[in-house]
């Protein structure tokens, strides 16, 4: 998939957590659903967190402040790219990631959205210019170029996508 395509998709894909907010109360939005899990509040502020941390990789990948590797990654990291999805079944958060979880309000989640979008803006340019050689380590994928982060944006956030749909799910 191009860089375009993942950047396009990526917007679309906060564009549904932006319209999503407008659909719900800020009780329901930071209360834990009856299934368990995250709340909706807990979802938004680990997508936005995380996707902000990847953006700091994109970063490092593209001041070349980040290491370089010439081997890319793994066969099973290239296939959840290539695919575009996670393996079936629950993956636990990594441990500095499910710290930074926190419940936030929903005027603070529409306001990081803005300024997650602006910055996946800024980067995008610079993304199609990048050095493929230069990688910032993933907890889980290993070592990601700018593009595979862009991707992994994407994949993770449509990931969550789908929580959203299954938190809501269980309020019928």
């Amino acid at each position: 998939m191009s860089i375009n395509s993942n950047k396009e998709k990526l917007i679309k894909s906060l564009r549904f957590y932006e319209e999503f907010l407008k659909t719900v109360n800020e009780e329901a939005f930071s209360t834990t659903p009856s299934i368990g899990g995250w709340s909706y509040s807990e979802v938004y502020s680990h997508i936005i967190g995380a996707n902000f941390m990847s953006a700091i990789a994109i970063e490092k990948c593209l001041n070349k402040t980040a290491e370089i590797k010439m081997r890319k990654p793994n066969w099973k990291v290239r296939l959840i790219l290539f695919i575009g999805k996670f393996p079936p079944g629950k993956i636990k958060a990594p441990a500095q990631v499910e710290a930074a979880v926190k419940k936030i309000t929903k005027e603070e989640a529409s306001n990081q959205l803005i300024k997650l979008n602006k910055k996946i803006e800024s980067l995008h340019p610079e993304i199609k210019k990048s050095d493929t050689h230069y990688k910032f380590k993933h907890p889980r994928l290993g070592y990601l170029d700018a593009a595979s982060w862009l991707r992994f944006m994407l994949i993770h956030t449509q990931h969550h996508q789908k929580q959203i749909g299954r938190i809501l799910k269980s309020y019928s």
